[in-house]
């Protein structure tokens, strides 16, 4: 069975495993402050160029999501998100647990504007309604798409204009950034806080939380604590995000796993397929005739993401840093038998 169903099924990348490895017998303090921990957090300082961040890890991102939002806001603010944001879909209602209320916008390609936000903050006035507070965006986005540094400076313009924190969740932030022209310094620039996603992109577990505005700062870890996030044997982060971020591997790892949905994209488009989205990343969703997607589940696992009209449904592929030339070619020529 060929795997294009995500990007974090699979295990961690050799670097990781060997730096897990070598560092197996270390006993360090617990609970995120060993000097892995915060060898780690100083290079995300420096590659951030945000030098007074605070840096947390987490083990996954429904788990910093949750745990930053409801430590950002107090209990009547809100949070404004795309409606295929992963906050609304895909976190059984974690964020509304905490008593927030996640405003969600119709956004075809996945992001919001400065237009998006001023319209929400305009229908949300006085104490009978809840207060916009927080901007969730998430790049890449769930779609595939990817904010342009120009976007998010256009969005952190506004968030300035209207008092509202703009937080990005970056489980595929690599993949952003190879697929855009953002780098990590201008989510320090832009942004009140960010995450960089590890479990997609080559560690086992992991996501890093960057705290960049001092305000937010201030009593995060009881609130890490109160919601189970802080991992006794904190060093394992630590020591994963080092050895993926040390040298650029980062980035390398989003680079393969962002060629090789291009490639299946452009495979697609030569099939004469239809996408959904043009998404420039290593999210690809075509839409397919129900029949050649009950064959091709023989030998492939995706998703399906819903009905696309006459007999079609829109599925998901999408490709990892462990994925191979060869499992794109082979999708693409089974494709070619069954069409």
């Amino acid at each position: 069975m060929i795997h294009f169903r995500n990007d974090y099924s699979m295990g961690a990348h050799p670097a990781v495993l060997e730096a897990l490895c070598r560092t197996n017998d270390e006993l360090t303090i617990g609970y995120g402050c060993d000097e892995h921990c915060e060898s780690a957090s100083e290079t995300i300082r420096e590659l951030c160029d945000c030098p007074g961040a605070a840096v947390h890890f987490f083990t996954g991102g429904t788990q910093v999501n949750k745990t930053a939002i409801g430590a950002f806001l107090r209990s009547y603010e809100a949070v404004i998100a795309p409606e295929a944001g992963h906050i609304c879909v895909h976190e059984s209602g974690a964020v509304e647990q905490d008593g927030h209320k996640v405003i969600h916008c119709p956004a075809p390609d996945g992001k919001l504007t400065p237009a998006i936000l001023r319209s929400v903050c305009a229908g949300h006035t006085g104490e009978h309604m809840v207060a916009p507070k927080l901007v969730y965006i998430s790049n890449t986005t769930e779609v595939g798409t990817v904010y342009s540094r120009g976007e998010l400076q256009a969005l952190r313009e506004v968030c300035n204009e209207l008092n509202l924190f703009l937080y990005c969740d970056g489980a595929r932030l690599g993949c952003a950034m190879d697929a855009g022209d953002t780098a990590f310094e201008d989510y320090g620039a832009f942004c009140d806080a960010f995450t960089i996603g590890g479990t997609k992109n080559g560690l086992l577990f992991g996501e890093a939380l960057v705290i960049v505005r001092p305000g937010l700062q201030r009593g995060f870890r009881h609130n890490m604590k109160q919601q189970g996030a802080i991992l006794a044997k904190g060093r394992l982060l630590g020591v994963q995000f080092t050895a993926v971020l040390e040298g650029g591997l980062y980035l390398e790892l989003a680079a393969h796993a962002n060629r090789l949905g291009q490639k299946l994209a452009a495979g697609l488009k030569a099939l004469g397929i239809p996408l959904s989205v043009d998404s420039p990343s290593n999210q690809i969703f075509p839409i397919l005739p129900e029949a050649v997607i009950s064959a091709l589940t023989e030998d492939f696992t995706f998703e399906t993401q819903g009905p696309a009209g006459e007999g079609r449904t829109c599925v998901r592929l999408v490709t990892s840093w462990r994925s191979s030339e060869e499992d794109v070619d082979a999708v693409l020529a089974r494709l070619g038998e069954l069409l």
